[in-house]
Parts: structure tokens; sequence; C-alpha cells
């Protein structure tokens, strides 16, 4: 750690020991991080992270699982970006499987369980699965299954420009196909889409019948998304929210079908029977998924969870933009006590992750969730009114905004997210949510890589290579920290200025 090797009686500022055993509910806005020393490029630190005990991801962000934040778009983009998505439940059973499967269908290496049609479906077959899932270059078989032999593709170019949606396929299909054989490997599979220039690539074998398909468009993502998140069979890694509710061993059994990979039980107070109880089952019923518990602020939380097997936590109770617990049950923690108490508990404990939730909305604060112990930091507000976020966009006042809601917001309980309450069938319902708007922030395309730039700087500036670095450094004392008093926030702000135009809506406000 370079220049961080030094007594840390020499310091200045605090140890986070001292720091947060010796103040109240501390949060972000309550203090900074003094500077480090600088002897590395940014392109030396790695971001690189857990986010469960067995799982780790290029960058150390998710996206929230809130019904207007997560659905199958943000979640394939926070996976190519190196991050995860967590899809909410406020949803059927069949809906949320549905969006699990559309993440990891959007980029495979092989796609195993490909969508084929037979020769007597339509042209309107295919318009229907691409309102569905997306794509639209469709293998055709003998009887329209994997089992008999490929006879045909149809692709986009094939019926673009068809007004007769009701023609057969096998009038429009291409017959002249190049294929491979089962076994090649990816290098080889990419290698034949290349020279080819096909858009996709049959696998086959010995008797002629799919086995898989390569598509070229995974190619071009490869390319412009090196930190994709991914598993070991080169799909896009996507999680799932789910209550404690009995009937939602149902939900777990479709979404493991469908292919997830992280569990995250969404409950406002994580410390129940219910949950203990739901994290052993899913242990002992597919001990291959990953289960994130939550959402805890104590040690003695965390604690229960950790003993009953979970491999992650989710740390924040009351300290989201549209949550309003704290007040309404006045039940809760300051989030940067919560996340140090937590995440030192933790890794002391079992060596658990911990993912701070809430209260993340600035640049700024992401940098300081992390140098408070968290591996991850999961964002709502901040990720809320992106393109890929769900929900139309309208105008309110002249400015182009989309819906931001609590989960136990009234509105959102209506449609079932009262479930991590353990109240959605009372029928007087306490809100501890609201519903607002958010402004118009673009395409998480643009905005996860101007966060995760301008975490680099901060890292930089701190010292410090890696989260494992950061982390070494709050544990051994050489990370340092000061307190904030108003007037300290206000002097690290924009002050004194007639008019000024905010950079990237306002996020590089790094010192808030």
């Amino acid at each position: 750690m370079g220049g961080n090797k030094i007594n840390s009686m020499s310091l200045n500022g605090l140890d986070a020991k001292t720091f947060f055993e010796h103040e109240g509910g501390i949060t972000y806005n309550d203090f900074i991080l003094l500077p480090g020393y600088i002897d590395f490029s940014l392109d030396e630190i790695n971001l690189e992270t857990y986010l469960t005990r067995n799982l780790k991801i290029k960058r150390p962000i998710v996206s929230s699982p809130m019904d207007t934040v997560t659905e199958s778009r943000m979640a394939i983009s926070m996976a190519m970006l190196g991050g995860i998505g967590i899809i909410h439940y406020n949803n059927s059973i069949e809906m949320q499987a549905k969006e699990v499967r559309r993440v990891k269908r959007y980029e495979n290496g092989f796609i195993t369980d490909p969508v084929v049609l037979g020769p007597d479906n339509t042209i309107h077959d295919i318009d229907v699965l691409k309102e569905t899932h997306g794509f639209s270059g469709i293998p055709i078989t003998e009887d329209g299954t994997q089992n008999s032999k490929l006879i045909g593709i149809v692709t986009k170019r094939d019926i673009d420009f068809e007004t007769d949606r009701t023609r057969k396929l096998k009038d429009v299909m291409t017959t002249q196909l190049v294929t491979a054989p089962a076994g090649i490997s990816l290098a080889e599979g990419n290698s034949i889409l290349k020279e080819s220039k096909k858009g996709k690539l049959p696998i086959i074998d010995k008797q002629g019948r799919l086995v898989s398909l390569m598509s070229r468009t995974d190619l071009v993502k490869n390319a412009d998304f090196p930190f994709s998140s991914k598993n070991k069979d080169k799909q896009l890694i996507v999680g799932a929210a789910l209550s404690t509710r009995e009937d939602d061993k149902e939900r777990l059994d479709e979404l493991v079908k469908a292919g997830v990979d992280i569990i995250v039980i969404d409950s406002s107070q994580g410390n129940s029977i219910f949950q203990i109880n739901t994290i052993r089952h899913i242990k002992k019923k597919h001990p291959h998924v990953e289960v994130v518990g939550g959402n805890v602020v104590t040690a003695k939380q965390c604690k229960s969870l950790i003993d009953a097997g979970a491999d992650a936590l989710r740390i924040g109770m009351g300290s989201g933009s549209i949550c309003i617990t704290q007040d309404t049950l006045a039940v809760g923690r300051a989030q940067g006590s919560a996340v140090y108490h937590t995440a030192k508990f933790s890794k002391e404990y079992a060596n658990v992750p911990v993912i701070a939730d809430g209260g993340i909305a600035h640049i700024g604060h992401i940098v300081k969730a992390l140098s408070l112990g968290a591996s991850t930091v999961m964002m709502g507000g901040l990720l809320a009114g992106t393109s890929e976020s769900p929900g139309e966009y309208f105008y309110e006042g002249g400015v182009r905004v989309k819906k931001y809601r609590g989960m136990a917001s009234h509105e959102a309980m209506e449609k079932g997210g009262g479930k991590r309450y353990l109240s959605s069938e009372d029928r007087i319902k306490v809100a501890q949510g609201v519903t607002g708007t958010v402004v118009d922030k673009g395409s998480v395309i643009n905005l996860v890589p101007y966060l995760i730039q301008s975490l680099l700087h901060s890292l930089q500036e701190l010292g410090y290579r890696s989260i494992q670095e950061l982390h070494s450094g709050i544990y051994e004392g050489t990370l340092r920290f000061e307190k904030r008093s108003q007037s300290a926030q206000a002097e690290g702000n924009v002050h004194s200025l007639y008019s000024f135009k905010e950079p990237h809506l306002g996020l590089l406000r790094m010192g808030r």
C-alpha cells in the first residue's frame, strides 16, 4: 500500500474503530476521508470484489430489486458493465422467471436452449417471439423442437420487408446454412462466425439435430464490455428477489429453473424466524444458489442470518431516498454506522461480504460505503430515471421524469410490494415508503462508466490499488476519517456562484 504503511500515530484524523465507536449514528455526509499517498496510475486499480462468499464481480455495483428500478433490461446492462441486477418480485411468478430468462439468454457463449420453430409456423410467430424475448434469429427444425433435424434459419433480413406476416417460415427461411459440429470450443465457434460473416452459428450433432446456438452479436458485446459478469457457461449472471412467505417457495423453484444465480431475500427487517427458515430451505433444496440475507443493521442480526447459511448480507434500514421507516416506526440506523459495524462483524465472524443498500445519492457515497467495509453497493434512486429502468417518461413542470417509488409505498404495496414488510394481507397498511419522480438520467451505459471512473479516482486519491487494500486500511488503521460540520459540508459543495451547470446531473458531488 505504498505510503500508507506509516505509524498510525503520526496520521491526522481518526481510524475507523475510534471514529465509529465513539460517535453516535453516522451517515455518509457526516465524515470525509483523508487523502493517502499516490504512487500508481488509474489503470493499476482493480475493482474486482466479492458479491457473496463464492461469487466475484468486476465492479462493485448492484441494482436494487424495486419495480421502478430493475427488470431484465436493467439487469442485462448492469451485468454487461461488470455488476449485477436483482429483479423485483412485484409481479407474477411467471413474469419474474421470464425476466430472469431474458437476462440468461441475452448473451451466451453457447445458447444451450435456443428458441426454435417449425416450418409451418408463421412470420407472425417470430414477431411474437421478438416482442417477448427481444431477438428474431430463429432456427427451424423439422417438428419445431430441438429433438428433430435442423432444416433452416430465419433472420431479420429474411422477414423485414415481408408485408404478409401469415406466410409460413418454410417459404422464407434460409436453407444454405453454415453449421459447426457439437463439441467445438467457444474460440473455434467465434472463429467460424468471424470468417462466415453470419449472424448465427447453429451447433449440430451427428444426426443434424440442433444442440446449441452461437450469436455474432455476442462477439461485439464481448469487445465493448470486457468486465461483463458471467458464469462458467458464459451467460450473464442475474439475481432475483424473494419474500419469506410460504407461497414464494414455488416462485423460488421457477426462478432456479430459469437459471437465477442469486436469491436476495427482500425484507425490511431480516432478523426473523421467517427469513432464517427461508434461507435454510433455499440452501437445502438449491445449494448451488447464492443467498443474500437482510436487511440488517446490527451485528446481532448479522449473526442470525449467517448462522442460517446466508452467503452475503444486505445492509440498510430506512436510509433510502423514498424510505420513511425511521420516521414512521422509529426503528433503523444511520447508514454509515450500520455498514461499518455489520461489515466488521461479518468479516471477523465468517468472512461474509456485505452489500450497502440505501443512501447512495452521489458518487462520493459509493466510495464512502466501500471505505466502511462494504464489498458492493446497491443503488435504487441513483439508477431510477435511466432509460433502462421500468416505466415511461413523462413531463412534470417542463422536466422529463420517470416515476420512482418505495416498495412499501401504498402504490407498490397494492401490487405486492408489502411482502417485504410481512404485511401484504393487513387490512390497514402502514406505508414505509413514498412515491415520487426522478429526472431523466439517460442510459446506464453512459452513467455507470462515469460512476466507475470517479470511483477509480477516489481510490487513487486515498492511495489504495483495490477494494481489498481499502478494506485492509479500515482495519489496520491507515485509512483515516474526520467528522464534518454542517459548514464544512456546505464548503465542500458548490457555493458562492450566481449560477452553474452541474456535470452529469450533479452526480459529481464527491464530498457530499
